[in-house]
């Protein structure tokens, strides 16, 4: 069986960036899978590549690499440096704040030292549901750390559907059975950066996840 193909979102002689779908690991040092997101473009493009920043396995969307060390070296500072602007969407029990900033430390680390870490989140929509309220929201992470978003939300008591780590087994079943939705509901939708060779803004965005178009809940009115 062949392996599966890769949604190509940017693709030049520097960097690429792919639609990580959700269940895929970025590399192999992350777990003991055969087939994983580097690999998979590395065969795909037929040239080496090199992954600068990370999603969860459960995570879909935006994932960047680059095309040579030296690349990766100068697109790490700007990850380092926080110039990198990441939108997320994720579907969230209740119905958080509008418009908040959680500004709340969490692991460096799978057991680490807590750092520093702050992520805008804002409020797009909301729908009631027989189990109770759910809200889709977009996250700005200011920081890049260990499962930030997801702790974040779960921080201000709106865990992430899906999320097997800080959400709720009902709440996961529920989601299951109704929507057969077998995932952690969050989604790296867009990126932007600047173009390690020129300095031009680049902004890659990745297609819209299944869970903002369960049965309509969301009445089709959030892009």
């Amino acid at each position: 069986m062949s392996a599966p193909k890769l949604d190509i979102l940017f693709l030049d002689e520097h960097l690429a960036a792919v639609d990580k779908p959700s269940g895929l690991l970025v590399h192999r040092g992350l777990g003991r899978d055969r087939v994983v997101a580097m690999t998979l473009l590395r065969d795909q493009i037929g040239r080496r590549v090199y992954p600068v920043h990370r999603l969860d396995r459960g995570t879909s969307g935006v994932l960047l690499f680059a095309l040579s060390p030296a690349i990766a070296a100068a697109l790490q500072t700007q990850f380092e440096s926080g110039v990198v602007r990441k939108r997320y969407l994720a579907l969230a029990r209740g119905v958080p704040p509008a418009d908040i900033t959680v500004d709340h430390p969490v692991p460096r680390s799978e057991g680490g030292e807590r750092v520093p870490a702050v992520t805008r989140i804002r409020r797009l929509a909301t729908a009631k549901l027989a189990i109770g309220p759910f809200s889709l929201v977009e996250a700005f992470p200011q920081t890049g750390r260990f499962h930030q978003i997801r702790r974040h939300l779960k921080h201000i008591g709106h865990p992430i559907v899906g999320d097997v780590n800080y959400g709720r087994g009902e709440i996961n079943r529920f989601f299951r059975e109704q929507f057969a939705l077998n995932r952690l509901a969050l989604h790296a939708a867009e990126i932007s950066f600047a173009h390690p060779v020129g300095g031009e803004k680049q902004i890659v965005k990745a297609s819209t996840p299944e869970f903002m178009c369960l049965n309509g809940l969301f009445g089709g009115s959030v892009v």
